[in-house]
């Protein structure tokens, strides 16, 4: 990402972390998996805490998963999940996805999970993305849709929500409805090859609105996203703990239900 034009929403904050981490290849990069072989190298742009990026590791081993983040602080999160799950063939690189620090032809993948919605300008990185990509080989990026993120019962505090994260999303130069234009950014850049599908996640369970609403209600209290909506003054204190009640509340609802649509492209360099 582009750390002079955008400002990444979500942040660091243990409360998206603990979102973040429960990602993993099979549930966060499904379209792509029947591509991965062993012995490929892979790029991972905006790997964030590491867990997809291992899981990718280990598919393509003893192929190389280069890992890149805007700043070392963000790549330690990584760092710290290698280490600890032993993963031998990732490296590391800080590097921004708009200006990749890697000649051309470098990648028989390139993959970004959920960057291109934050980043200022999405096509320039699809570029990226493809000039570091060899020929033959394959860029792959997944974005959710916030316009398609729908739930059950009705709850105004999520409805206010809803309206808060895309206005700071746009403010912060991203664009939160970034899903349904991944085909178009693709040939934007250029791209021909383009396969576009779209997959969900949802949280019905007893455990899963507690991971989903708990995250979010601790996120609109603590954690860059809070902090936007009061710097920009599009919320104020007593609006964010109304909000987080409202995730509360809806957790608790036995008939909870939260779906969202993610799209996905696979692109074929030529």
């Amino acid at each position: 990402m582009n750390g002079d034009e955008t400002v990444y929403t979500h942040g660091h904050d243990e409360s998206v972390l603990r979102n973040h981490r429960w990602r993993t290849a099979e549930n966060s990069a499904g379209y792509l998996l029947p591509h991965l072989r062993a012995g490929m190298t892979l790029l991972d742009v905006g790997c964030g805490p590491g867990t997809i990026t291992a899981d990718l590791a280990g598919l393509v081993a003893p192929g190389v998963v280069t890992a890149v983040e805007m700043t070392d602080e963000a790549l330690s999160l990584a760092r710290n999940e290698f280490a600890k799950r032993g993963v031998p063939n990732v490296l590391t690189v800080v590097s921004d996805v708009h200006a990749l620090d890697f000649p051309d032809d470098s990648f028989d993948v390139v993959h970004a999970h959920q960057v291109l919605q934050h980043v200022g300008d999405p096509v320039q990185a699809l570029r990226e993305m493809t000039r570091v990509c060899r020929p033959g080989g394959i860029v792959a990026a997944r974005d959710a849709d916030y316009g398609t993120f729908t739930w059950f019962p009705p709850t105004p505090e999520l409805d206010e929500w809803l309206t808060l994260y895309k206005a700071i999303a746009r403010a912060n130069g991203g664009e939160p409805d970034a899903g349904r234009r991944l085909r178009a950014w693709a040939h934007e850049a250029g791209l021909g090859d383009v396969v576009n599908t779209a997959s969900t996640w949802c949280f019905s369970s007893d455990e899963d609105r507690e991971w989903w609403g708990g995250s979010w209600a601790d996120r609109s209290l603590q954690s860059n996203y809070a902090d936007r909506a009061l710097e920009l003054r599009l919320a104020t204190g007593a609006d964010l703990e109304r909000i987080a009640a409202g995730w509360r509340s809806w957790m608790r609802e036995d008939d909870g239900w939260f779906a969202l649509l993610h799209s996905e492209i696979l692109c074929r360099v030529q």
